[in-house]
């Protein structure tokens, strides 16, 4: 959805009585007036190319979940972030503590571009995916860093936000403490082989929208794949939105069977299919739901998050899961 040019006009206005300059240009400069902004600045290397930012932002805003979980996993407080569907609180299984206080500031892809220049960041977060067209206004209120996209390139895009953050000390504990919980996982399955020898498939319905099969190129395969499980043959033919995904109707849901199935709702289940499709002969004789292999997740956690802390939780869901 476009900013209205009433509302981009006031946000330009306000970010101008801030004393903003814009960021990401070909020297890189970019500086926000933030009030918390202290000590010199370093340059980020970002998908608009070198961008400017304080070396200790304390001012930060994020747009999308990714950007959130990164900046509270690095121990970072945004003063503002936008949540997945409107009038949703922000992520559950984020601790309630760090977001007490932060800005809602719209909706993702939909940000509000003067609620974000009133709080004064002097760092911006975000990916092309969701504000590749709002990059410029963005810029005009703070140094703005975006990454390419989001999902599966997250472990690089967290290395971005570390960085842009001055948090790169402590990215790197972060990666070895997730590192070690994967070879926990692993070692509960009974080691590497007896991991390979488990498909799992990740299925997600979707309120006004078909199912998704999840292939290859989403986040939760990323971590499917660090654990060493295997995937079914589906996933390498979902080639749906450049590898992410496999669209299907209802009626197909079983193609996306596999030794052992991960599935969630985007929406109400009601809507999205998954309360029809559960009781259904169609997925009651898929085999991982015979063998009670199918295990209903958290759509926010599973799918949404995003994040070294996501994947924390969701690593000890699947140990829990399959270890029963």
């Amino acid at each position: 959805m476009k900013v209205t040019t009433t509302a981009v006009g006031t946000a330009l206005a306000l970010a101008s009585s801030l004393a903003l300059t814009g960021c990401g240009s070909d020297s890189g400069s970019g500086s926000g007036s933030g009030k918390g902004a202290k000590g010199g600045t370093h340059t980020v290397r970002t998908a608009n190319g070198p961008v400017k930012v304080p070396d200790n932002p304390q001012r930060v805003v994020v747009l999308d979940t990714a950007e959130l979980d990164s900046a509270i996993t690095l121990g970072v407080k945004p003063v503002g972030a936008t949540t997945a569907q409107p009038g949703r609180p922000f992520p559950g299984y984020l601790p309630k503590g760090e977001l007490k206080d932060v800005e809602n500031v719209g909706v993702i892809a939909q940000p509000g571009l003067e609620k974000i220049a009133a709080l004064k960041p002097d760092l911006i977060l975000t990916n092309k995916e969701r504000d590749a067209g709002r990059y410029d206004e963005l810029s005009k209120i703070a140094p703005t860093v975006m990454t390419k996209t989001t999902g599966y390139p997250w472990k690089e895009n967290f290395q971005v936000h570390a960085d842009a953050l001055g948090k790169k000390a402590e990215a790197k504990k972060v990666l070895a403490d997730y590192t070690a919980h994967t070879k926990k996982v692993t070692k509960a399955l009974g080691g590497k082989k007896k991991a390979a020898g488990i498909e799992a498939g990740v299925i997600r319905f979707q309120e006004g929208a078909d199912t998704r099969i999840y292939g290859e190129k989403a986040y939760i395969a990323t971590i499917l794949k660090d654990v060493g499980l295997s995937r079914p043959p589906v996933a390498a033919r979902a080639k749906d939105y450049g590898g992410l995904a496999m669209d299907v109707s209802p009626e197909q849901v079983d193609k996306g069977d596999a030794d052992v199935v991960f599935y969630t709702s985007y929406g109400d289940p009601e809507k999205s299919g998954e309360a029809k499709s559960v009781k259904s002969p169609l997925w009651k004789n898929m085999r991982a739901v015979k063998s009670d292999r199918a295990f209903h997740v958290e759509d926010e956690l599973w799918i949404q998050g995003i994040g070294y802390t996501a994947a924390d939780k969701i690593l000890d869901e699947m140990e829990s899961d399959l270890t029963k």
